[in-house]
């Protein structure tokens, strides 16, 4: 295979952000945006344009401020969402609009109702269509792994003729293995007279756990772009991982012969950034970057490392992120160490960032004697959150115990008032007397629907995250908070999912009233 260079295709934004429970919001998006830019993939697929007044504002707001990679809006071949992902995308100095239409027997007889000339017509008038708004348009075959050989040929030949740049061959639901999907990708490269026009690309979910495989099938057999997302999040069983993509074609360049120009030393901190900003935590044993990937238990295997990693270990840790170092900073460590110490952690702040950020770490160091990398990002997504709060915690007290009621005293106050609220409440422990008590202050009652606890460093003083996800009035959020006592750390990861619900609250009744 030649030395050539495979387009990396995010769609963390879009497709992952369909994972149940990860939605995120503007500022989120677009600080994931940052970061995707940083770890330098071609294409940020920002989202679907129609779909909700905050998904457009997200794209647009994306286009004006992410510069590098090509922003990509998510289009059904309709005329309506043309407009809207058009309109999206174009701040974009690079732009795409990735149109998509159902093409397998299945989908034709029950979804859309239609024959292969109609869908053949329908997805040629559209390609046409949107290429009046931007000259990169890739259009997507839904569930073409179940879609007739010859149709899918069809179909692809007649799209690039209409003006299509890339043509993606999803594996919609999972269903491919990778034989199969190689062949498919290996007969479109044989038999479609144009395909020389426009770049083949592969978009696997990993229902039955072989999206990775799936992809790389497809790029031996010729694709040249993977679309992927960090973590592999994505619907149901998710979509392939991209650092597992990335991380296989660079580990074995003997056998695929391909690389990218993904800067793989910025995985980690992508992968923890995505994972704290969704809510979605990455199991251990997760490949590349889960806490297990590079540790060693067996005996002989630490005896191998010892005298030569390679005997065990494919990949060196710290090309995708991981230190031998973790403790960085203490107290008495100034702002240019603060700042060097979170630029080569992969974050770039800006100065007013800094200094809130500078303020926060000198408060943590009062709390705890070593802090550790683990300590600084989650510092970074705490301020993250901070945007999303309508309420300040200012004071709690809580008692409980064996044959003692579980109560919590709480004072907050609301942002940009000078009026604080005191009450107090009863649970059924400590916790649930801190929400009972924030429901009673706020009126925002809701329900908890997921609560999860994790140390985020070591010992006895390691900084404890709450991740949790509540509903209210049909409207669920994800919460999450940070601190060196775990009570704290719950009420304020409370306090946040109900400050997004607020948010939205508010967003909605402005849009109804045309605001």
């Amino acid at each position: 295979m030649s030395d050539e260079r495979i387009i990396i295709f995010d769609t963390t934004l879009r497709d992952g952000e369909q994972s149940p429970g990860a939605s995120l919001n503007t500022r989120e998006k677009l600080e994931i945006a940052r970061q995707l830019t940083l770890l330098k993939v071609d294409i940020i697929e920002a989202g679907f344009p129609i779909a909700s007044p905050g998904d457009f504002e997200a794209v647009q707001e994306i286009a004006r401020e992410v510069e590098g990679p090509t922003i990509a809006g998510l289009a059904r071949c309709l005329k309506k969402d043309i407009d809207r992902a058009a309109a999206a995308v174009d701040p974009a100095a690079r732009k795409r609009i990735h149109l998509f239409l159902a093409t397998s027997e299945i989908h034709r007889k029950f979804k859309l109702k239609k024959a292969q000339k109609e869908i053949l017509k329908q997805a040629v008038e559209m390609v046409e269509y949107a290429k009046q708004f931007c000259d990169d348009i890739e259009f997507s075959p839904e569930d073409a792994s179940r879609t007739e050989g010859d149709f899918l040929v069809e179909i692809i030949e007649a799209t690039i003729a209409a003006g299509a740049t890339t043509v993606n061959i999803p594996d919609t639901v999972g269903y491919a293995l990778p034989g199969p999907f190689g062949e498919t990708i290996a007969r479109l490269v044989s038999d479609v007279p144009n395909i020389d026009q426009a770049v083949i690309s592969v978009h696997c979910h990993n229902d039955l756990g072989l999206a990775v495989a799936n992809s790389l099938a497809g790029v031996v057999n010729g694709a040249r772009q993977v679309e992927c997302t960090i973590n592999g999040i994505g619907e149901r069983a998710g979509n392939a991982s991209l650092e597992e993509i990335v991380m296989a074609l660079k580990t074995r360049k003997d056998y695929y012969g391909l690389e990218t120009k993904i800067e793989t030393r910025r995985i980690l901190t992508t992968s923890r950034m995505v994972s704290n900003l969704t809510g979605l935590f990455v199991q251990r044993n997760k490949a590349i970057v889960g806490q297990n990937a590079f540790a060693h238990e067996a005996g002989i295997h630490q005896d191998g490392i010892l005298k030569e990693r390679t005997t065990y270990e494919i990949m060196h840790p710290e090309d995708v992120g991981f230190s031998d170092t973790n403790l960085v900073l203490g107290k008495h460590s100034g702002r240019h160490a603060f700042r060097e110490r979170l630029l080569k952690l992969g974050f770039e702040v800006s100065e007013e960032d800094l200094n809130s950020l500078f303020d926060a770490f000198k408060v943590l160091a009062d709390k705890k004697k070593e802090i550790y990398d683990e300590d600084l990002i989650a510092l970074i997504e705490e301020d993250f959150a901070h945007v999303d709060e309508t309420f300040e915690l200012v004071r709690m007290h809580t008692t409980s115990g064996i044959d003692v009621t579980p109560t919590a005293t709480i004072k907050l106050q609301r942002i940009g008032t000078n009026e604080p609220i005191e009450d107090a409440a009863v649970g059924d422990g400590p916790v649930d007397a801190i929400y009972n008590t924030i429901d009673r202050i706020t009126g925002v009652n809701c329900r908890l629907l997921d609560y999860q606890i994790r140390a985020i460093t070591r010992g006895k003083d390691a900084l404890g995250e709450v991740s949790l996800r509540v509903e209210h009035e049909g409207i669920e959020m994800h919460g999450r908070a940070s601190s060196t006592d775990i009570l704290e750390a719950s009420a304020r990861a409370y306090l946040n999912a109900i400050g997004k619900i607020v948010r939205q609250q508010n967003k909605e009744v402005g849009d109804s009233q045309g605001v």
